[in-house]
């Protein structure tokens, strides 16, 4: 199923909203910025669901943050304002990192792992490598699984 950008959105917050979801909208914008630029976001967020926990406490130790395998899907926001807050840290026991681009691309810091040959790692960037991807689904839509979507919007 094809379906535009911005309807995806409304619909998946609304879902998120029913779910009792914090900040639904902008878990919402998150998947359906990693699917218009090609990644999985709605097969990670289903896989999230599935999570027994889905929250931590983001403490600082001398290694960094230990974010206990909790999905980034739902703690995504924190660790954007932590980092915003207290800058560059290491993360371990990450669980759907993919979660952290878009934030990372937005606010132009690197992240610790190469999640896509696309994405410069460190020093700038002259370019935003999503911002084509992102311009064609805003324009022709996003194709969604018909099963996957229900389960997640219904």
């Amino acid at each position: 199923m094809n379906i535009e950008t911005t309807t995806a959105v409304e619909q998946l917050t609304a879902a998120l909203d029913r779910r009792g979801r914090a900040a639904a909208r902008n878990s919402a914008e998150r998947c359906i910025w990693l699917e218009a630029c090609g990644y999985p976001g709605l097969k990670l967020l289903a896989e999230a669901f599935e999570d027994p926990v889905q929250d931590t406490a983001l403490v600082r130790d001398a290694l960094g943050l230990d974010l206990k395998n909790v999905s980034c899907v739902f703690i995504a926001d924190k660790l954007a304002d932590y980092i915003a807050k207290n800058g560059r840290t290491f993360l371990r026991n990450v669980r759907h990192g993919l979660y952290l681009l878009p934030d990372s691309v937005e606010n132009d810091y690197g992240i610790g792992c190469p999640i896509d040959p696309s994405f410069a790692l460190g020093g700038d960037r002259s370019k935003d490598p999503y911002a084509e991807k992102l311009d064609v689904a805003a324009r022709e839509g996003i194709t969604v699984e018909d099963a996957l979507w229900a389960s997640l919007t219904d």
